[in-house]
C-alpha cells in the first residue's frame, strides 16, 4: 500500500503542483489510515470498503479530533482513491458516496459590556479619523449591523436627531433601526464636523469616507476594528461579526424580547446562531428560579445545619 502512496504523491506534486507542506500533509494522513488498515488486517488496498473507512472515521471522532481535522483526513484519502480508480489502479472507489463529517458549530466570541466600552472608547477623538472610527464602532455596536451594511450606508440613511437609521441588507432586504442617544451623537458630529472635510467631490454619498474621500471598505473598517483592539488590550480573533453577537447577547441578557432582536439583526431563523439559543436558555432559567414559586420557595429558605464545619 505504501507504494501506491509514494506514486500518489509525486502525482500531487507534479501535476497539481502543490506546495511541501501539503504534500507532507497528505502523506502523513495516508500512512495514518494504512496503519489503521494494517491493524484491521487489511493487506491490500483491494480489500478496503467503505465500513473500514466510516471505522476509522469514527475512531477518530472518539479519540476527540476536531472535526476540522477529521475532515482533513477523509479529503486525502478520497483524493488517493479517485486516483487510483483515474489511474486504473482500482476498479471501484470506497469512499463513493461516504457522508463527510458535520463541521462543528463554534458558539461566536461575545465581548462583555466592559471590553465594548473599552473598545468603544479608544478611538482619539480629538483628530478626524478618531471622530470617524468612534461613530462607526458605536453604530455597529448600537444597532448589531453587518460590516458591509454599515458600509453601504449613505448619509442621507442615517436621522441622528431621530435616532434611528434605514439599513439595506446585501440581499436587498430593508428595515429600520433605532439607535442609541451616544452613536446618534457620534455620528452627528462626524457627519457635521468631519465628513465634509473628508469627501472628495459632489456625487461621493457614503456615509464613512476612507483618506482618500471615497466610501470606506470592509476590508479599511476591518483594519480599523484590529487596531482599537489591540489598542483596548482585547485578545482573540475580533471581527466586525463580534460586536454584532456582543450586540444581540447583551440585548438578551438583560431582558430584550428575541424577536426584537432577531428583527434588528435581520435574522429569518434565529437557530441559525447556536449563542442566541444558548443565551435564551439561560434568560428562561434565569426567569423560572425566579418566578416560580416553588423555586423561590426553595431559595428563600433556610439552609438546615449539616452538623459539620464547612470552613
Amino acid at each position: 500500500m505504501i507504494q501506491y502512496v509514494e506514486s500518489f504523491i509525486r502525482y500531487l506534486d507534479e501535476e497539481k503542483g502543490l506546495s511541501q507542506s501539503t504534500l507532507e500533509s497528505y502523506e502523513r494522513d495516508l500512512q495514518q489510515f494504512f496503519e489503521f488498515a494494517l491493524r484491521r488486517e487489511l493487506q491490500s488496498v483491494n480489500e478496503i470498503r467503505k465500513t473500514h473507512i466510516a471505522m476509522y472515521m469514527n475512531e477518530l471522532k472518539k479519540s476527540r479530533f476536531a472535526a476540522s481535522t477529521v475532515m482533513r483526513k477523509l479529503v486525502s484519502i478520497r483524493s488517493f482513491f479517485h486516483y487510483m480508480v483515474k489511474e486504473s489502479l482500482l476498479e471501484h472507489d470506497p469512499t463513493l458516496y461516504l457522508e463527510s463529517p458535520k463541521p462543528e458549530k463554534k458558539v461566536p466570541q461575545i465581548l462583555s459590556v466592559e471590553q465594548v466600552e473599552h473598545l468603544l472608547a479608544a478611538p482619539d477623538v480629538s483628530t478626524p479619523p478618531g471622530v470617524r472610527d468612534k461613530a462607526m464602532l458605536e453604530l455597529l455596536y448600537a444597532t448589531g449591523m453587518k460590516v458591509s451594511e454599515l458600509m453601504a450606508l449613505n448619509v442621507d440613511d442615517v436621522y441622528p436627531d431621530m435616532k434611528f437609521l434605514h439599513c439595506t441588507s446585501s440581499s436587498g432586504k430593508e428595515r429600520v433601526l433605532p439607535i442609541s442617544s451616544i452613536s446618534a451623537e457620534a455620528v452627528s458630529t462626524y457627519i457635521n464636523q468631519i465628513r465634509p472635510h473628508m469627501v472628495r467631490g459632489d456625487r461621493e454619498n457614503g456615509l464613512f469616507l476612507n483618506n482618500l474621500g471615497t466610501r470606506l471598505t470592509r476590508q479599511g473598517f476591518w483594519k480599523i476594528l484590529k487596531k482599537y483592539a489591540a489598542e483596548a488590550g482585547i485578545d482573540g480573533d475580533i471581527t466586525p461579526h463580534t460586536l454584532r453577537h456582543s450586540f444581540a447577547a447583551h440585548l438578551l441578557e438583560d431582558g430584550a424580547d428575541i424577536r426584537s432582536v432577531q428583527e434588528m439583526l435581520g435574522h429569518s431563523d434565529m437557530s441559525a446562531a447556536p449563542i442566541y439559543s444558548l443565551l435564551t436558555k439561560k434568560a428562561m432559567k434565569d426567569v423560572y428560579q425566579s418566578h416560580h414559586p416553588r423555586e423561590r420557595a426553595h431559595s428563600t429558605k433556610p439552609k438546615e445545619h449539616n452538623g459539620y464545619d464547612n470552613d
